[in-house]
């Protein structure tokens, strides 16, 4: 009896070491993922400022866009001044041109009539004068010809020097024009590139602002699933203890005290295919040992439904997989036979009370095939 008191208290330390150690490793992994978080906050931080510092910097080309829109505005009013500047220039200049080519023509039939007349013209003009009177009024008169002819001459070459201004004034207009134009794109250019490039650049600090805040989301997930693992862990952890204490305090039953009801030895086989099927018969011996070594511990429930029902300690009773292996009995004769020689009082792991896949947390007292018992 001293050795099975014994054996009790060994399996709740092992239980306890092991929730231990999970909820060691689970405030690491919660640890670890608040870091990340941190990191991610700082991460976001620094993401959200720089884009602000681009909306500012956005918000500045805007109002310098207003400011140049202003600008091109008044650009395209010079821009029409100037082209109506250059349409009267050019009408002048067309006029010039016209006035020009009538004055040269008046010239060249003015210098052709005097060609074909200069040999008789002033003798017809001054012959028949009857006084000194009529001499003087037709002297006047060749004056007068004479003088026009020259006016109309300085009046062709002012024209044509007219004609040079306007062109001169025409092409500095329109090389104004042009200018003017080359500075309305390059303003409109200017902006236009900086406004792509800065919305660009906060488009993209936005998608990655998106990207951090879906990581900070998944992060605190995660973070709110240790806080509940780590409460799981830790609630478990004291009703092991609690299961530890019982143990210390409890006297363990003999086989022979036991009463079976009907449908034992049928569930413990099929429990016995859910948990050991595919291990050595060894295994699913010790499988059924486990829980008549439970029934027998005044830690546990005292019948065998009692401790495979248990909440939370047998996974195919929680999942429905006994159930569904009921309904079918599952359990092959292997099974039954392992039942049958557990319900005898048969061990192949003395008194362990827990068995599983191996950790590295647990030193085993046994190990059966895939499993570890203790």
């Amino acid at each position: 009896m001293v050795t099975l008191l014994y054996g009790s208290m060994s399996l709740s330390v092992f239980a306890s070491k092991e929730t231990e150690e999970k909820i060691k490793k689970a405030k690491e992994e919660r640890e670890e993922t608040q870091q990340e978080i941190n990191q991610n906050e700082a991460n976001l931080d620094s993401l959200t400022s720089t884009r602000s510092g681009l909306q500012y910097e956005l918000n500045n080309l805007n109002a310098e866009l207003a400011k140049i829109g202003e600008n091109l505005e008044r650009l395209e009013g010079d821009i029409a001044d100037k082209t109506k500047e250059i349409e009267v220039t050019t009408d002048e200049l067309n006029e010039a041109i016209r006035r020009e080519e009538d004055q040269y023509a008046a010239m060249k039939k003015r210098v052709q009539f005097m060609y074909e007349k200069s040999r008789t013209f002033y003798l017809d003009m001054f012959f028949g004068i009857h006084d000194f009177s009529e001499y003087l009024n037709r002297q006047d008169y060749a004056e007068q010809i004479s003088a026009y002819d020259r006016g109309m001459l300085d009046e062709y070459i002012a024209t044509k020097k007219e004609i040079d201004r306007k062109k001169k004034l025409l092409e500095e207009e329109e090389e104004e024009l042009q200018g003017l134009k080359e500075e309305a794109e390059a303003e409109q250019n200017r902006v236009s590139g900086l406004v792509s490039q800065t919305s660009g650049s906060i488009a993209m600090y936005s998608g990655q602002i998106a990207d951090a805040e879906a990581v900070a989301d998944s992060l605190e997930a995660e973070m709110r699933a240790k806080n509940q693992e780590i409460q799981a862990l830790e609630a478990k952890l004291a009703e092991e203890r609690r299961l530890e204490e019982l143990s210390r305090r409890s006297v363990w039953r003999s086989i022979g005290d036991l009463t079976y009801a009907e449908g034992d030895r049928y569930l413990l086989a099929n429990l016995i295919y859910c948990e050991a099927g595919n291990q050595p018969f060894d295994g699913q011996v010790a499988v059924g040992a486990v829980v008549m070594n439970r029934v027998l511990s005044g830690a546990f429930p005292d019948t065998i439904v009692g401790v495979i029902y248990q909440s939370g300690q047998f996974e195919p009773a929680m999942t429905g997989r006994l159930a569904l292996a009921l309904s079918r009995d599952d359990a092959m004769d292997a099974c039954y036979q392992a039942a049958d020689a557990a319900m005898a009082g048969q061990t192949t792991v003395a008194d362990c009370i827990f068995f599983r896949t191996p950790i590295p947390q647990i030193t085993p007292r046994y190990t059966i095939g895939g499993h570890i018992f203790y």
